[in-house]
């Protein structure tokens, strides 16, 4: 994967996580060259450990990393999440999101969880031997410039990278969209996530957990169970921002405590793994995802509250969407820098991510509400939901991501 000669590539991909690796493996399944550019070490990235930190990765996510050569190697490590329930702080009227089976074949599945070092052993496995990725890892950019007939960056070991198009895949502080200039919309939820693994009691049958409590959404996401059997869950878990601190700072019996409190016993006796994690909720959307020779992916374009689990998918959608353009423009003659194609791809995506983060911050707004009469109200509104087959539906090919003109990479 190292490149010492560094000659011009198709894209220059700054940011190595999870959507920008995923593009540059989607991109070269297309014939496309790419360097890629992280901060990040890897070996800490991949390190041993369980501490909660996981992924949604809908049908549409599947298909993508299926269609890339990663279901092989993701397979065995993912839990299938057969249903959703969503609750109002366990009070009656909660809706269960359960696919129906089809003539005789299995329940389908909402989508599948996975432990993030997973997802990035396997995508950093994949990029390895990939003569069309040229991985620069630990390096620092300190200078970009995109021209009238390239872009390059230039690394703090003097290294010059070049390429046809940049693509900002670096996360909600986008250095490169900052010094682009890329106006957004952007406002804090007063709330922080905490994040934290679990072991437990009862197993959790596929049933991922979305608890609403007037202070933020507390979230149970099922995992495989460990090597010695023991039943495994992901902690998500919004306070708001005031108490966050408080909250971190509990002792290892009353921070159990608390969180077997809003569990209501579901996975009976817990066990907390792991360190506890943490980081700020904000809503932020660029009005655009490119500029001359830019091109904007995941959460450097729009960053959004974890309450529906599809910041990730989110983004690989913008990998599917921008690796058809320009696969289709490049088999027509056009370089992937071109004006043409960036418009379609932000044209594609304009819709469904706007679409996607509306709903999400609606949700949040709506379940933060505080008091009985609201509660009442949005219980009566579940209670609708759960008694009509359509709209349950319809909700579920949002959450698997199969709604809408989908990209050939995210199609089965």
């Amino acid at each position: 994967m190292s490149d010492k000669l560094n000659p011009r590539r198709d894209l220059l991909i700054l940011g190595g996580g999870l959507v920008g690796m995923t593009l540059a493996l989607a991109a070269a399944k297309k014939g496309i060259s790419s360097h890629v550019v992280d901060r990040a070490d890897p070996a800490e990235l991949t390190a041993e450990g369980f501490d909660g930190r996981a992924s949604a990765i809908s049908t549409a996510s599947w298909n993508l990393f299926s269609n890339i050569g990663l279901a092989e190697a993701l397979e065995p490590h993912g839990c299938p999440i057969e249903s959703i329930a969503v609750t109002d702080g366990m009070k009656p009227g909660r809706i269960d999101f359960q696919p129906e089976p089809h003539e005789g074949t299995p329940t389908d599945t909402l989508g599948r969880m996975f432990a993030n070092r997973t997802l990035r052993l396997a995508l950093f496995e994949a990029a390895k031997d990939e003569p069309l990725i040229a991985w620069h890892a630990k390096a620092n950019v300190v200078e970009r410039h995109r021209g009238e007939h390239g872009v390059s960056a230039t690394l703090e070991d003097g290294t010059v990278l070049e390429a046809s198009l940049m693509c900002a895949a670096e996360g909600r502080g986008s250095p490169t969209r900052e010094e682009a200039g890329f106006s957004m919309a952007h406002w804090d939820y007063s709330h922080r996530a905490i994040i934290v693994g679990l072991t437990h009691e009862k197993p959790h049958d596929g049933v991922a957990w979305e608890i609403f409590y007037p202070d933020g959404p507390f979230a149970l996401l099922p995992l495989l169970d460990d090597e010695q059997g023991r039943h495994r869950s992901a902690l998500v878990w919004t306070v708001d921002e005031s108490d966050a601190e408080g909250v971190l700072k509990l002792s290892e019996r009353a921070f159990k405590h608390e969180i077997e409190k809003r569990m209501h016993g579901v996975f009976g006796e817990i066990t907390v793994e792991g360190p506890r994690s943490s980081y700020p909720l904000s809503f932020q959307h660029t009005a655009k995802i490119v500029h001359h020779r830019l091109a904007l992916v995941g959460d450097a374009a729009h960053g959004m509250h974890p309450i529906a689990g599809q910041g990730l998918n989110l983004g690989l959608r913008d990998v599917g969407a921008l690796v058809d353009v320009l696969a289709e423009g490049m088999r027509l003659g056009l370089e992937p820098g071109d004006a043409q194609l960036l418009a379609k791809y932000e044209k594609w995506r304009a819709m469904d991510s706007l679409m996607v983060m509306g709903a999400t911050d609606t949700l949040t707004r709506l379940f933060g509400i505080p008091g009985k009469l609201a509660s009442a109200v949005r219980r009566f509104g579940m209670a609708g939901v759960q008694r009509t087959p359509m709209l349950k539906n319809w909700f579920m090919d949002e959450a698997r991501g199969m709604s809408g003109d989908l990209p050939e990479l995210l199609k089965g």
